[in-house]
């Protein structure tokens, strides 16, 4: 650690995304006015050399070091994060550049933690530093990748996961989601209210709280399984069995299961669940509905599965979800 603080390395290189880099600073520098002690965080950019870097966004970067430099000093927090490219169809792409791979896996070593910034996720997978692990990227990158690291357990829901000492977010705002869960761990969750207040934000949303909306999910390439999301849709409060999603769409049961593997990354059940949280946190946030309401209206069943399944997909609890996001007052 150096005598500043804890030493936070931020990866710099051409076509990085902007507010990936500059978002995290600015929560690791507000820590310090908000806390007594005179450290925190020493934040260092750097680079295969110290010549101007180009972000995405055409605003030059410049690095305080190069990587062979931040290899030389003991690493509390590498920050990773990322760029993409879209084609003429507007088809978003994770870019890779292999030596700033390479480069990653030299600093991760010297690292007491990683954390990677929106599709920053991809440079870690190629890095081999998720292997085995759970993790979440930007959701227009989730499905590449799923299919280019198989060892990875993707996630494309949460705004930010941790698996032991790698952090992953999904990018955007969130990073300073990510952020502000970091000083959390490092100086308490008071402190990092005091930060957040800063920043005019919420304190930091769950961490299984979602990205984005079910029906904000990219639409399939088939008219079928479009047609199999809105029964879904209209039908949450039913049981919709996997019988039933089969026979509305006039296919077996297993050529359904397929087509949802392939088209929409998931299973039936688990998309059926997805959407029903989904619902149930509209509901939560924008009505005073009972839970029990809540609890037929979604198709839930029970108040148990509706708990069991906020607590899988959002890792936290109806009512506790209700409280931090309600949109309506409370009578």
């Amino acid at each position: 650690m150096s005598d500043a603080g804890r030493l936070v390395v931020i990866v710099l290189f051409e076509g990085v995304d902007l507010l990936d880099v500059t978002g995290p600073p600015e929560v690791f520098a507000l820590l310090r006015r908000e806390t007594d002690d005179a450290t925190g965080y020493e934040v260092v950019l750097a680079a295969e050399s110290t010549a101007p870097v180009t972000t995405s966004a055409g605003v030059r970067v410049l690095p305080d070091l190069t990587f062979a430099e931040a290899a030389a000093r003991s690493i509390d927090t590498l920050l990773v994060p990322g760029s993409v490219e879209t084609d003429g169809e507007r088809r978003v792409r994770a870019l890779v550049n292999p030596v700033v791979v390479s480069w990653v896996k030299t600093l991760a070593a010297r690292t007491r933690r990683v954390t990677s910034v929106c599709v920053g996720a991809h440079i870690l997978a190629a890095a081999g530093l998720l292997d085995g692990k759970r993790a979440t990227t930007h959701w227009s990158t989730a499905g590449q990748l799923a299919a280019e690291h198989p060892a990875v357990e993707v996630d494309a829901d949460p705004i930010f996961v941790r698996d032991g000492d790698v952090w992953t977010g999904a990018g955007i705002s969130s990073c300073l989601d990510l952020s502000l869960a970091l000083v959390a761990e490092d100086f308490g969750e008071p402190t990092a209210l005091r930060v957040a207040r800063q920043l005019v934000m919420y304190l930091k949303r769950p961490s299984g709280q979602s990205q984005f909306s079910v029906p904000l999910e990219p639409v399939s390439t088939t008219r079928r399984v479009e047609d199999l999301r809105h029964y879904v849709t209209r039908n949450l409060g039913g049981r919709l069995t996997l019988a039933d999603l089969a026979a509305s769409a006039h296919i077996s049961e297993r050529q359904l299961t397929r087509i949802f593997k392939s088209e929409l990354g998931t299973t039936p059940s688990a998309y059926i669940e997805s959407a029903r949280v989904e619902r149930a946190r509209h509901l939560l946030e924008s009505t005073d509905a009972t839970l029990e309401r809540i609890t037929t209206s979604c198709g839930f069943g029970t108040t148990d599965t509706l708990i069991r399944a906020f607590r899988r997909r959002l890792d936290t609890t109806p009512m506790e979800y209700r409280r931090r996001f309600r949109a309506v007052p409370d009578q």
